[in-house]
This record gives C-alpha cells, structure tokens and sequence, in this order.
C-alpha cells in the first residue's frame, strides 16, 4: 500500500534555495508572464541562470521553465507559447527544433512500485531539428532523435526513432519522415 507519509526526496538537491526562490520570480515576471514578448530579453535572463542557449532561438510567451541551469538549447529553436519545460533534470534541446503550443518535457515522475512514492528523473534530449507537436507530453528518459515528430496531442514515453513520425498514447510510429 502507498503510504506519502514515507516521501522523501531530500537527496534531490537542484540548487539553493535562495537561486530557486530568486528563479521562481524572474520565470513569473519574465518567461511565463504572457504579456512579456520578447524572446532576446527572456533568452538573456535564460542565460543568466545557467542555461545554455544558441544563436535566434525564439521563445514565445507563457512559456514554463523549471530550473535553466539544467536547460541547454541550439541554434535556432523555437518554443512556443504555454510550453512547460518541468526540467528536475537536464533537458538538452537541439538545433531547428520546435516545440508547438502547451507541449510538456516532463523529466521527473514517481516510483509507484514503492510504498514511499519515490522521485525518479530522467532527462530529455530533443536532437536537431525534431519537432514535438502542440499539447504533445515527452516523458523522463526519452531520446527524440534527429529530425523526428511527435504529433498533436502524443506522449512519448520511449525513445523515437530518427526521420520517423509518433503518434498517440503511448506514441507508435506510423510512418517515416521525408524531407
């Protein structure tokens, strides 16, 4: 039986309180707020914190980041608006990506197979030039590889394969992708 009670994750140490509290502020004020536009401005905040970005990424409004010091993105991305990136662990994003509206990188779940609901992460990588369709969910430990398209409303929750198009729940491959 599940007891929350047993919950600890006190080995899960992203940063310290005070960068975490002063983060949660500029993410409001700056990334998630919807009427804050431009992209340079919240890439040069992005970078403040650690994370790692290339040159004329675009990042609409409304996005959610979790913790940038975890985040690393390429050259020429783009994260559309109401993009959740809950990074409790690194998120690596390649170059020519794109991440449509309300898509979710989702790198941490729980452990329902123990009592004590463990913490479990896994991190994300995107390669160059995939594509995560809107309100699409890519799960802890998940590998999209090079070019590859996971469609409107998916959920990866394995690695998919280069050149090939996801779809549904869980995403299966149904068909290559030819550019």
């Amino acid at each position: 039986m599940q007891n929350l009670f047993l919950f600890n994750n006190s080995w899960y140490k992203p940063g310290s309180k005070i960068k975490r509290t002063i983060w949660y502020f500029f993410n409001l004020l700056f990334i998630k707020n919807r009427y804050c536009s431009g992209s340079r401005l919240k890439v040069f905040i992005l970078r403040i914190f650690g994370a790692q970005i290339g040159k004329q990424v675009i990042i609409k409004p409304g996005v959610n980041i979790k913790y940038p010091w975890f985040l690393q993105i390429g050259n020429y991305s783009w994260i559309g608006e109401g993009v959740w990136i809950d990074n409790l662990g690194k998120v690596i994003i390649g170059a020519n990506v794109c991440i449509s509206q309300g898509a979710l990188l989702l790198t941490g779940n729980h452990n329902y197979k123990k009592t004590s609901f463990d913490l479990m992460i896994g991190e994300i990588t995107l390669e160059n030039g995939v594509w995560i369709g809107a309100k699409a969910v890519v799960c802890p430990g998940v590998t999209c590889k090079t070019h590859a398209v996971l469609t409107v409303g998916s959920i990866a929750t394995k690695d998919l394969e280069s050149f090939s198009i996801y779809s549904g729940n869980p995403a299966v491959k149904v068909k290559e992708r030819i550019i």
